[in-house]
């Protein structure tokens, strides 16, 4: 049986222009893909989500020291504003 890991949570997240974005982000997970960008990222006017904190699961930063096995291992990311979406503000090049 593979044992569950404990997904990182979303700190904060500045990216205000995401739907997921209600005074924190309420997606369940999020995704960050190669470029350290956040690619559950969504512009839409309606907010929507869950009544939780989100979690960090796959993460194709691969050079990042909190990646493992393209899983996110750091304790908690933050996500903040960027030109097209959301970017990783807790990526650290290995």
């Amino acid at each position: 049986m593979t044992d569950v890991l404990e997904m990182p949570a979303v700190h904060d997240c500045s990216a205000t222009s995401c739907a997921y974005n209600d005074d924190g982000c309420h997606a369940f997970a999020i995704s960050m893909n190669a470029d350290a960008a956040c690619a559950t990222f969504l512009s839409l006017n309606d907010k929507g989500g869950l009544d939780v904190v989100a979690q960090v699961g796959a993460c194709q930063r691969a050079d990042c020291v909190n990646n493992e096995a393209l899983e996110c291992r750091a304790p908690f990311v933050s996500v903040g504003s960027a030109a097209s979406g959301a970017d990783c503000l807790s990526y650290v090049k290995a």
